[in-house]
């Protein structure tokens, strides 16, 4: 909450000091750089929730912000920066991530590995609430070869769940109260399901594996 707050407070003297386009740009163009760039990695607090939930706030707060403009052309920003990783993922494989930073960095992305072997698909939706996630998933998916349709269609589900969603309930947060609870209370129904079922794919993926090595020969 103090991380929103102080976000709040910049982007409205953002928003005072460079106008309603500029302030949308910056917006979009961080919402962008946290995957595509990975910028993420490094400051996830400028680039996650709280940027989308503060701008909300400040979309309900000043006039002349339209928070569907705002709120659909974060959704854009969100699809664009991960397909931007896949991309990079996909063309320059292993040794691309293994450049990225240093231990700490090398860490996320094992965490983030077994993650995306783990939940397939719904890694992608899921990792949109995730700050490592959000940043290397898309690469991971692209290193392993993940199918484009079944990427892109995995990341317009979690551009909107997370790009469009949070920002439009930053927005009526500022006039209903309990509408960030209700929306934490959502997402972790979702990810509670997604982790039933990344379970049970786990769990079908074990027994695939243990009938074909029965059925090798000894």
């Amino acid at each position: 909450m103090l991380r929103t707050a102080a976000l709040d407070t910049q982007l409205t003297d953002l928003l005072a000091h460079v106008g309603i386009v500029l302030f949308y740009l910056v917006v979009w163009g961080l919402v962008f750089a946290g995957t595509a760039l990975f910028v993420g990695a490094f400051i996830p607090f400028i680039t996650g929730d709280s940027l989308l939930f503060a701008s909300g706030l400040i979309a309900a707060a000043a006039s002349g912000v339209n928070i569907w403009v705002l709120a659909i052309g974060t959704g854009i920003a969100a699809f664009a920066g991960d397909q931007v990783g896949f991309w990079l993922g996909r063309k320059y494989g292993r040794p691309y991530l293994d450049r990225r930073g240093g231990p700490r960095t090398r860490k996320a992305i094992a965490r983030t590995e077994w993650f995306y072997t783990t939940f397939g698909w719904w890694s992608v939706v899921i990792a949109r609430f995730v700050p490592w996630g959000r940043v290397f998933v898309p690469v991971i998916a692209g290193v392993g070869r993940m199918g484009y349709l079944r990427f892109s269609s995995a990341n317009l589900v979690g551009a909107l769940c997370w790009g469009v969603g949070l920002t439009v309930i930053g927005y009526f947060a500022a006039s209903v109260p309990g509408v960030k609870t209700a929306a934490y209370v959502i997402a972790g129904v979702v990810i509670a399901a997604s982790v039933v079922a990344g379970i049970r794919a786990w769990r079908a993926d074990r027994a695939s594996r243990s009938q074909t090595a029965a059925a090798e020969p000894r």
